[in-house]
Formats: structure tokens, sequence, C-alpha cells
């Protein structure tokens, strides 16, 4: 008699088997469009955020996902769906930013005027842009893997094993490569604080 996927994970835990487990992990992975709805934002963001220019970053996002679609159904829960993710974003991001270096050299973010709404609106706010300015410009001043490792802990809020697992580094490299860049970091932004306000 057959038996159906739902009775099947009820009895796993009396008698788990490694086909039991396959039909788990497959009705616990979000089908595709699901998948996309749900990070297509962090996953732009964080191509931004870890270097990968304006005019290249809506042919990355695609890439990523295309990965995605094809390597969905081998997802084996090792790892968080979130860290699984976060690995093709970062692969992409790199290879994106050797494409844009062997063309003439990557545009730094804060030369790019993106991250604000050029179109004045009533939500339109001068210290906010300016602050977005700071930001992208100390950013900048992180090497590859200190951006990547930044990025991931502050603006993902990634733990330092997930960071680890999805870098595939040492977790005391993590802490150790984060301290550097927050140091990094609060330097580039003390500094830029002190320059002049650009209207």
């Amino acid at each position: 008699m057959a038996v159906t996927a739902p009775e099947l994970l009820d009895r796993r835990a009396s008698d788990p088997s490694p086909s039991e487990s396959g039909i788990r992990v497959a009705l616990e992975t979000p089908q595709f469009p699901a998948l996309y709805t749900e990070h297509f934002d962090s996953v732009w963001r964080s191509l931004r955020s870890l270097g990968v220019p304006e005019h290249a970053v809506d042919d990355a996002v695609q890439e990523v996902f295309i990965v995605v679609h094809r390597r969905l159904d081998d997802f084996e829960a090792r790892s968080s769906l979130k860290t699984w993710l976060c690995g093709i974003v970062l692969r992409v991001a790199r290879n994106a930013r050797r494409t844009e270096r062997r063309k003439g050299g990557l545009t730094p973010l804060t030369a790019e005027l993106d991250l604000v709404d050029p179109t004045p609106g009533p939500h339109e706010d001068a210290a906010t842009a300016q602050a977005l300015r700071r930001v992208a410009a100390a950013l900048d001043e992180l090497s590859d893997i200190r951006r990547e490792i930044f990025v991931l802990a502050e603006l993902e809020q990634m733990t330092a094993p997930e960071i680890a697992v999805a870098l595939n580094i040492n977790v005391n490299t993590v802490y150790s490569r984060l301290r550097s860049a927050r140091i990094t970091f609060e330097a580039a932004m003390s500094k830029l604080q002190e320059e002049p306000v650009r209207r």
C-alpha cells in the first residue's frame, strides 16, 4: 500500500531512513516562486552592498536566481536556506566585480546616484542622503573579503558561524576580520563626518 508524504513524515521519528529524510527536506524547501518573492530585495541589496555596480546589478540578481532555480532540487539542508543562498550571492558578486575590473575598474559605490531617489519628493531628506553617501564611501574602504563579512554581519544580520559556512572559512577568522572591518569602517565614517556636507 502506498504511503503518503504526511504519513511518512509522521513516522520518521520512529523509523527514519535516508529516503524519508530526503522527502522531509523536499517538503521543507520552499518552492521557487515563494523563495524569489521572499528574497529578491535582500539579494538585490546584498549585491549592491558587496560592490556590484548599479548597471550590472539587475543581471547579477537574475544570475543568482537562475542558479537557485537550477540547484534548488539539490538543496540538502546541510546549512540554512539563507546561508546556502548567501553563498550563491557571494560567488555572483565576486564574478561581477572581476568582470568590472577586467573592463577597466569598478565604479566606486559613492559615485553612483542609485542610493537616493533623485526626484524631489515629500520623503526626501538631505541628511539621510548624505549619511547613505558616507556609508557607501566607508564600505569602499574595505577589502573585498572584509566587506563581504561586514555586509553579511551588519546588513544581513548573519551570525559568525553562518558567515563561516557561507564563506567556507574558520569562525575565528570571521571574528578577526569582522573586528578589523568594523575598525576600518568606523575610522572611515569618522573621517567622512568631518568633511563638509555636500548639497
